[in-house]
């Protein structure tokens, strides 16, 4: 089998150094090539007109143009994965998670220019972002994206209050998550929810989800009592968001650990401690990203009981998650989309009526 061509790369960042350390850094994988750097959006969106590079790494915070206008002027015709490569300030938290909800597939923390703390990990992982940005499928999430029927917002009035929904999503996540928790109503089950994202950005999307959420979206804290009508999004950063049982009650416990499946937060600790602290009480998606982060917490959660979908492959940025909770036999079905939050209501109290194992 010939050896597949090197992903093509341009870089997008005003700060030289910045470009510098990225060019080095990626040109050190034989995979990657990189075909170009640009000071600025508008010389980036020059170089596009003779150029199609496989992945875009973009700077937010720029002078003139910056990294939010340059994706809603020149990508939404161009089918090109986008990287955010950001830093962790309050306002590019913001910006970040507007680029992202515009179409950005991923973000990353820049590295720390004139510091070589953990320089070479931060640069093996945004090897590993590009490399898995290259795999995704555009153009997808604003497909055939239908809202929750009325006759499951109705149902969810007699839902049990000891059920919790478990979500864990990575690339592409933002964008799903964005689409799907809307349709959950007021009357839902406590929501927890791992989406792979820096320390310093998960505040700001809990923000804007909760803009336009039925439900109330937050940024968890440890110690949290879980309550029906609430989203709670595990804060990006240095520890495990997990779900604990006091008395009839559940809480939210954060813990030390490292990073499981290149992740922390990670989507597998909080899968398994959901299975735990409910007993099967509770249903459970993975959604789109890359790698197998959540393939043996859902596991485990079937296991106990609970349902346990994924997202199916046409509706994916990337389909790693999903299929590798799909080839572990943890989900029962690969599910559109948009036909997640009726599934993972639909089964609140039904314990024990998951379907065979494969």
């Amino acid at each position: 089998m010939a050896d597949r061509p090197p992903i093509k790369v341009l870089i997008v960042d005003d700060a030289a150094m910045i470009r510098r350390i990225l060019s080095l850094g990626l040109g050190k994988d034989p995979g990657i090539e990189i075909m170009g750097t640009a000071a600025s959006p508008e010389m980036a969106a020059r170089m596009l007109q003779t150029k199609q590079p496989d992945v875009i790494t973009l700077d937010i915070e720029m002078p003139g143009m910056d990294g939010v206008s340059f994706l809603k002027t020149y990508m939404p015709d161009r089918a090109i994965p986008t990287v955010v490569i950001s830093s962790m300030t309050r306002r590019s938290a913001q910006v970040t998670v507007e680029a992202l909800e515009a179409g950005a597939v991923d973000v990353i923390s820049k590295p720390v220019v004139g510091s070589d703390t953990g320089l070479a990990d931060m640069m093996v992982e945004i090897r590993r972002r590009v490399k898995a940005a290259a795999t995704a499928r555009l153009r997808k999430l604003g497909e055939h994206i239908n809202h929750l029927p009325p006759s499951a917002e109705t149902a969810s009035a007699k839902y049990n209050r000891d059920w919790v929904i478990a979500i864990g999503s990575s690339t592409g996540g933002v964008q799903a998550l964005a689409r799907i928790l809307p349709d959950f109503p007021a009357t839902s089950p406590p929501i927890v929810v791992t989406q792979h994202m820096p320390k310093g950005f998960t505040a700001s999307f809990a923000r804007r989800l909760n803009d336009s959420c039925t439900v109330s979206v937050r940024e968890a804290r440890d110690g949290d009592e879980l309550t029906p009508g609430v989203a709670y999004i595990a804060p990006g950063g240095d520890k495990h968001m997990t779900v604990v049982k006091h008395g009839r009650s559940y809480f939210i416990s954060m813990v030390d650990g490292d990073p499981v499946c290149f992740s922390r937060p990670s989507v597998d600790v909080l899968f398994k401690s959901v299975a735990k602290a409910t007993n099967g009480n509770c249903s459970a998606a993975v959604l789109t990203g890359m790698g197998r982060d959540g393939a043996q917490g859902l596991l485990e959660i079937r296991a106990s009981g609970g349902r346990c979908v994924a997202q199916d492959e046409t509706s994916s940025v990337v389909f790693g998650m999903p299929l590798a909770a799909w080839e572990a036999g943890a989900a029962e079905q690969l599910v559109p989309l948009d036909e997640i939050p009726v599934c993972l209501l639909d089964s609140v109290g039904a314990r024990g009526k998951t379907a065979p194992a494969r």
